[in-house]
């Protein structure tokens, strides 16, 4: 699940047929799984089974570890250690554990370092994340632009003080860069806690701003003094979980004053103008030079969001005259702010986007300009600078990056880019030319470029020199499209070592993700040679529920017509299987987050396609998932179970709720963080102990716990390292239980 998008299509079942049905099918099923390596010594922890009913619109439905959804009964925090510990003494005894770990470390730890989070200020400095090769995680830094001595800002190793690792979840610099307001958070728990650093004494002033966790929206004041945050709401120690993210409010800070005085300036309940559902999320958008700020309000996970423009010397105020620009049904995804210009992409009329543009002091978009019609290519991302506006399009496999001069009727001209095949623009400023993006592909390793549009050209922008393996002549990929059982053609991307041959035997990882319209680009990371090198493949599935096409493809995968999302994954897999880059017996499928509950149905529907299953931090009892912390925020996505509709999309989603009896399952590796606050780890805990005592295959069930580790958003470097060695360990061993150690 993302960090905090109408059913197109119904299909007249009721819940008790299909449950007929797929009782029948998985019992076809019991005797075609492909052979089972040997199973290791001993076997889980059993977790005793204590039945609970529901019904749902007078459909029953049985959960028989209801009790393991409460993290702090001891009974169940024994449980999940004793299964971390038979994960890990299992883990531990395959041969080729130590080999990859080694190897990982090796991979990952090839080039001098990598960057991130890059945002420049005219005439002053560039700020990034930057992390060198032997460093766990990542430190603030500062240069001058062009060249100069780089200074390290903050670095979150100094303040563990013998607890927990920190890292930093976001940071935003003044528009003069004389203060960074940054969060951190300990345990890879996303918790985040801001300070402000006074940038030329590289110290932190006094105030500690607790419950600061979506501060990727702060709004700096053109004082340099003073911005505007979202912050969550204090609640009661016995509050249940899924209070934790509503009724959030905006507040303005200003630099050394106490944070317990902060004005609200946005949010629940802070204006008449401004009505807000107590799961949405409000932060404020200021742009440098500009006289107004935009009130944003994000609904949940959905996509499409309600804005307000106000003159900024009003915010604040008691009576802030907020006017609205756009609502929910004007399709607006994204906003970008240039003095009076306001810019805006929707799929209005247009399911894969188009930018339009009105004035923010008055705004109207019935008589809206178009800046970039529709077209067969998908809009993904709009930024402005001072010269033009820059608009990321997704283009097949590719991207491609746009420049929309601001004279009227300027033509959008093509910026000619590297032979990446993927872009993800940088935070641009509206007082400095061009853009920075990051370039990657399938076989190379992201890297970081700028577009001057006095040259014309763009530049490696030198922050770092390319690594060992970051660019491997020994791997192609291939783009080709699979016909899923409807007839929709869906495009699957795999990645191999040249000269493959095609005879079934490769040990292949088919991935997918499907959800909140999020496409999933081309993107490298030295380690995965770890897995390719040893003749693995990797795949992934690009499902519908995803936006690699625009809103009419994720609309096909959410809700009601989630089904689409794991039928097109199991297309792929029998793809890749009738192609022979493998066999059944040597297919894995995987996921994390929304993918872990997209693999789980996948298995519990067709356990006979695969040889092993990895679900990382999956949302897979669906039916409970609007209880968890973030669960009202994901109602939009997924549906309700207060309503008929919302109870049949969640209950044909959920992965538990459809293990059968005595199915013979792959084997399966659940992945969890005890402090991951998306995805409760009580979720992959009862899918693991189901799939226990269900399964008749043979095959391992592990359970994997990080104890110091949320939804893998903050993780370590370490961290990192040791859990793709798990996961690739144990693949091997189920997959390819010969190869070499």
């Amino acid at each position: 699940m993302p960090n905090m998008k109408a059913a197109a299509l119904y299909r007249p079942f009721v819940v008790w047929t299909e449950c007929i049905i797929g009782l029948a099918a998985a019992l076809l099923l019991l005797s075609s799984a492909p052979p089972d390596p040997l199973p290791p010594p001993g076997k889980p922890p059993i977790a005793p089974v204590r039945k609970v009913v529901d019904d749902y619109f007078g459909i029953k439905v049985t959960d028989p570890y209801r009790y393991l959804e409460n993290l702090q009964d001891q009974e169940v925090q024994a449980w999940l250690k004793a299964q971390n510990d038979f994960t890990k003494a299992t883990l531990g005894r395959q041969r080729a554990r130590a080999s990859l770990l080694a190897r990982v470390k090796e991979l990952d730890e090839s080039a001098p370092g990598r960057v991130g989070g890059i945002r420049r200020l005219p005439a002053g400095p560039i700020f990034y994340l930057k992390a060198l090769s032997k460093e766990s995680v990542f430190k603030l830094v500062m240069r001058d632009h062009g060249a100069g001595e780089e200074r390290v800002l903050v670095d979150p190793e100094g303040m563990a003080d013998g607890g927990p690792p920190h890292t930093i979840d976001y940071y935003t610099p003044s528009d003069d860069g004389n203060y960074v307001a940054y969060g951190v958070s300990p345990g890879g728990s996303g918790e985040s806690v801001m300070r402000i650093l006074d940038t030329p004494t590289r110290q932190n002033t006094a105030e500690i701003i607790d419950r600061a966790e979506f501060g990727d929206h702060i709004g700096w004041r053109p004082d340099g003094r003073s911005f505007f945050y979202n912050r969550l709401q204090a609640t009661p120690t016995n509050s249940p979980p899924s209070e934790k993210y509503l009724r959030s409010r905006v507040y303005l800070h200003v630099v050394g004053a106490d944070p317990a005085k902060d004005v609200p300036a946005f949010g629940f309940g802070v204006s008449p103008r401004v009505r807000l559902e107590p799961a949405d999320i409000p932060w404020i958008m200021t742009a440098p030079g500009s006289r107004h700020v935009l009130g944003i309000v994000q609904h949940g996970v959905q996509n499409e969001v309600t804005v307000y423009v106000a003159p900024l010397d009003s915010v604040a105020t008691p009576d802030t005259p907020w006017r609205k620009v756009c609502d929910v049904e004007d399709d607006v995804t994204s906003v970008a702010l240039r003095g009076d210009d306001l810019y805006l992409m929707t799929h209005k009329n247009a399911s894969r986007f188009k930018v339009i543009h009105t004035r923010a002091s008055k705004p109207d978009l019935g008589r809206a300009d178009v800046i970039l019609a529709p077209s067969e290519a998908v809009v993904t991302d709009l930024a402005v600078a001072h010269d033009a506006l820059y608009v990321r399009i997704r283009d097949g496999a590719g991207g491609r990056l746009l420049r929309v001069p601001f004279a009227a009727g300027a033509k959008p001209e093509p910026v000619e880019l590297p032979s990446d095949t993927s872009i993800g623009i940088e935070p641009s400023d509206p007082r400095i030319p061009g853009v920075v993006f990051i370039g990657m592909g399938w076989t190379r390793a992201p890297r970081v470029f700028a577009y001057d549009p006095r040259t014309k050209r763009v530049a490696n922008l030198g922050l770092l020199p390319a690594g060992t393996f970051d660019s491997p002549p020994s791997l192609e990929a291939l783009e080709v499209k699979v016909r899923s059982a409807d007839g929709t053609m869906i495009p699957l991307s795999i990645i191999h070592t040249r000269g493959l041959t095609l005879d079934g035997s490769h040990p292949t990882r088919l991935y997918g993700y499907g959800a909140y319209g999020i496409s999933i680009d081309p993107y490298y990371d030295p380690k995965s040679l770890a897995w390719l090198e040893r003749g693995g493949v990797y795949a992934v599935a690009h499902v519908r529920g995803g936006g690699e096409y625009g809103e009419d493809w994720h609309q096909a995968g959410r809700k009601l017509t989630k089904p689409n999302s794991w039928r097109d994954f199991i297309a792929c897999a029998e793809y890749l299987i009738a192609r022979k880059f493998t066999s059944p017996a040597h297919l894995a499928a995987e996921g994390r987050s929304s993918g872990g509950a997209l693999v789980g149905r996948v298995i519990t529907e067709r356990p006979d396609l695969f040889g092993a299953a990895i679900l990382e931090a999956g949302d897979t009892d669906s039916l409970r998932t609007e209880l968890m912390e973030t669960g009202p925020a994901n109602i939009p996505e997924f549906g309700t179970v207060k309503e008929r509709d919302g109870f049949k999309a969640l209950y044909d989603m959920s992965a538990y709720a459809h293990v059968i009896e005595g199915a013979r399952y792959p084997a399966v590796m659940l992945l969890t963080g005890i402090k991951d606050h998306n995805v409760a780890p009580w979720q992959p805990a009862k899918m693991a102990a189901r799939l226990q005592a269900a399964t008749t295959g043979g095959r391992p069930v592990l359970l994997r716990v990080e104890y110091e580790s949320g939804h893998g958003i903050a993780s370590t470097r370490k961290q990192w390292q040791e859990q793709l060695a798990d996961k690739l360990a144990f693949l091997f061993w189920q997959l390819d239980p010969t190869a070499p150690p």
